[in-house]
């Protein structure tokens, strides 16, 4: 089935279905739909978990996920961009990935990809909560900030950092800063 977008809708009752897609059409297909059955629905359905799983291994990732009707909703994967950052979760799956042998060759260049233009390690200083120089900066020139900032929760401050470390222009990293000082003295 296609959806209206005219990406194909793929139904996997199961990862062997997904794996068995991924390896006929991974390399050709620019993006699909995969559907899942919800849980109460009564028929089988991957799981989200073993479809980014499978995905990995065929340097797909998954993104934003819509509803289809009340048993059903779908979910758009599209091989990796060479810039996309890469997760700690998925870097930690990968390493189970590898080590069961799943891992194919699409994956592997992603990943070869990935390490030699920086994008593997982009996001390790977010992962360990680490405060950029320039956030750092905007946090002693702003009373309350460092204080506003360290009461978010753990997952605030890592999206937080992430959203700012994940700018791609000079100028929208210093308008995130901003932001995030001014949310955060108002917290």
């Amino acid at each position: 089935m296609v959806d209206n977008d005219g990406l194909e809708r793929v139904l996997a009752p199961d990862r062997e279905t997904w794996r068995a897609w991924l390896a006929e059409h991974g390399e050709a297909a620019p993006a699909v739909w995969l559907v899942y059955f919800k849980k109460g629905s009564g028929q089988p359905s991957i799981t989200w978990d073993e479809a980014v799983e499978e995905a990995l291994c065929f340097g797909w990732i998954d993104s934003k996920a819509k509803p289809i009707d009340d048993r059903q909703y779908m979910q758009y994967f599209s091989p990796r961009k060479p810039k996309s950052v890469w997760s700690k979760i998925n870097k930690a799956r990968l390493e189970r990935l590898s080590a069961a042998g799943l891992m194919r060759e699409p994956g592997l260049r992603a990943i070869a990809t990935a390490k030699g233009n920086g994008s593997w390690s982009a996001l390790d200083d977010v992962e360990a909560l680490i405060i950029p120089d320039d956030l750092a900066a905007a946090f002693s020139a702003s009373p309350g900030a460092r204080d506003g900032f360290a009461a978010l929760s753990r997952t605030n401050r890592r999206n937080t950092l992430q959203w700012i470390a994940t700018a791609k222009r000079p100028t929208t990293r210093a308008n995130r800063i901003a932001a995030t000082i001014t949310r955060v003295i108002g917290s």
